[in-house]
C-alpha cells in the first residue's frame, strides 16, 4: 500500500512539472522542467511491477 501512495504522489509530481514546463517559453529552463518531468514518470513506473527478463536463464 505504501509503494501505491509513493506512485501515485510521484505521478502526481511529474504531472505538475509537465504543467509547468508546458506554459514556459522555449528555452534551456523548459527542456530541463521536461527532462525533470521525464524523470519522475520513469520513477513512478520503475516502482510498479517488474518481471523477470527473457532469454538465457541464470547459471
Amino acid at each position: 500500500m505504501a509503494s501505491d501512495l509513493r506512485i501515485r504522489d510521484l505521478n502526481a509530481e511529474a504531472d505538475e512539472a509537465l504543467e509547468a514546463a508546458r506554459t514556459m517559453p522555449n528555452g534551456q529552463a523548459k527542456m530541463e522542467a521536461l527532462k525533470k518531468a521525464g524523470r519522475l514518470r520513469n520513477a513512478a513506473d520503475a516502482g510498479g511491477i517488474s518481471f523477470a527478463k527473457r532469454g538465457r536463464p541464470r547459471k
